[in-house]
């Protein structure tokens, strides 16, 4: 199979591209050789999610390293955080998961970690591994490393059920809607040690995507989820991506809780068992976010959207939580990364210490902080729309952590470039105000052309 002239699949801090023109066995497999020229690995751990294209992507990923001598611990099919979790819980010096996450099925990806889990991104080897994979001449070791197949779930199940305290959870009633992604399998083992009755839907895993990519993220993705909640009238719902590296909740009355207002959820919760600590979020929505973190007694910390930025800062900080709007959440003692597990299995546990529902818990984040929730718009240029919406927003407090940000005592906003997709992600917040809400919502919209 051709190698592809331009590499366009490296992104900012990850490799998402269509399959087999921007993203093969032939490219995935001096991926693994240049990974092994930069970063010198002995061993390395290799996973691979739920998409049809990624066992064979996955192959040539391992042959690459094992011809430059790197021993393969091969974990086959698995979530984005089973290859965090491998990193740091085993003896290896890095990790690579193949998957795309919740992208259209023709496209695959790969994410890369270094030992402990540190990510690789742009700025930290992986515009050096795409420099070296798009025609570099490797040497091919004269001692060729070796593929072993490991099942290291046991361990990690260990681990996620050590945030909870299962003798104080109370009996749930929880729908859980893998998607047909690869949280299913998660979701049987964990049952095994949990007092909750378990709705499963879509709970197969099936790289043919039969429902649809799993993104839940997407309004029309949610209604599954929402209408097996009411009836069964459960406790709470959760839904994941393809990874599982996001889980999305809804409440008892199956609505869809906004990935904001479970940020302040859990730094709250957090907080009340770890007061006085730094929590870091992104600068997209703010507002609920710092004053419940300031009421809480921890220090809010912005920084750049983006997990290999996310990360950074939480060890720079030493930040015992970080999370985003877009329902990444990050934890100290997950090697600072990101989890689809951990977040449920701890609403969970604050379900199960309070005598209120989910709704309550979220209904004041709701009515004080209004969103708009992110809206995504293609335009033609990108940087003349944001230049031109700074010319317009003067008489406000501006920032540029990410994109450009403007607020004033009333109302805020951010508008950022994608670090995925070639598109403008808009988000819009008041203070308890949903009619200036609309207004904004509606006034920025029409500059986004």
């Amino acid at each position: 199979m051709a190698k592809p002239n331009k590499l366009d699949c490296f992104k900012a801090y990850d490799i998402r591209g269509k399959v087999p023109e921007e993203l093969n066995e032939n490219l995935a497999y001096r991926i693994g050789q240049a990974y092994s020229e930069i970063f010198s690995p002995r061993k390395i751990a290799i996973g691979h999610d739920i998409r049809l294209s990624s066992p064979s992507l996955a192959k040539a990923l391992a042959e690459g390293f094992m011809a430059s001598g790197v021993n393969v611990i091969d974990l086959g099919l698995c979530g984005t955080e089973e290859i965090y979790f491998a990193a740091f819980n085993l003896e290896v010096d890095g990790g690579i998961i193949v998957t795309a996450s919740h992208n259209p099925a023709n496209y695959n990806g790969m994410k890369f970690v270094r030992k402990g889990a540190i990510p690789i991104s742009g700025d930290s080897g992986l515009r050096e591994i795409e420099r070296l994979a798009s025609g570099h001449n490797f040497t091919q070791s004269a001692t060729p490393g070796r593929k072993q197949s490991i099942n290291n779930r046991a361990a990690y199940i260990d681990h996620l059920l050590q945030y909870i305290d299962r003798e104080k959870l109370k009996p749930l009633k929880i729908v859980v809607n893998a998607g047909n992604g690869g949280a299913g399998q998660i979701i049987d083992l964990l049952e095994e040690s949990l007092p909750f009755t378990l709705i499963k839907i879509l709970h197969e895993p099936d790289g043919s995507f039969p429902n649809g990519v799993p993104n839940p993220l997407l309004p029309e993705n949610r209604a599954l989820t929402s209408h097996a909640v009411l009836e069964n009238q459960a406790d709470l719902g959760i839904a994941w991506d393809g990874d599982f590296d996001r889980c999305f909740l809804f409440d008892e009355k199956g609505r869809f809780i906004e990935g904001y207002y479970m940020v302040g959820l859990l730094a709250r919760a957090i907080l009340k068992k770890s007061p006085g600590l730094k929590i870091i979020h992104d600068p997209r929505l703010i507002w609920n976010t710092r004053e419940i973190v300031t009421r809480a007694g921890g220090t809010p910390i912005m920084t750049k959207t983006g997990h290999a930025f996310i990360k950074e800062r939480m060890r720079s900080e030493d930040a015992v939580y970080g999370g985003e709007m877009s329902a990444h959440h990050y934890f100290k003692e997950f090697a600072y990364c990101d989890s689809g597990m951990i977040p449920w299995l701890l609403v969970t546990g604050i379900l199960s210490d309070s005598d209120l529902p989910l709704s309550a818990m979220v209904n004041g984040m709701i009515e004080q902080f209004p969103v708009s929730g992110e809206i995504n718009r293609r335009v033609t240029d990108p940087d003349a729309v944001i230049s031109k919406i700074e010319d317009i927003y003067q008489d406000g407090q501006r920032d540029y952590t990410d994109g450009f940000s403007f607020a004033t005592n009333d109302y805020r906003f951010n508008i950022r470039k994608s670090n995925t997709e070639p598109v403008l992600r808009l988000n819009v917040e008041t203070r308890g105000n949903c009619q200036l809400l609309a207004e904004k919502t509606e006034e920025l919209l029409a500059l986004l052309l």
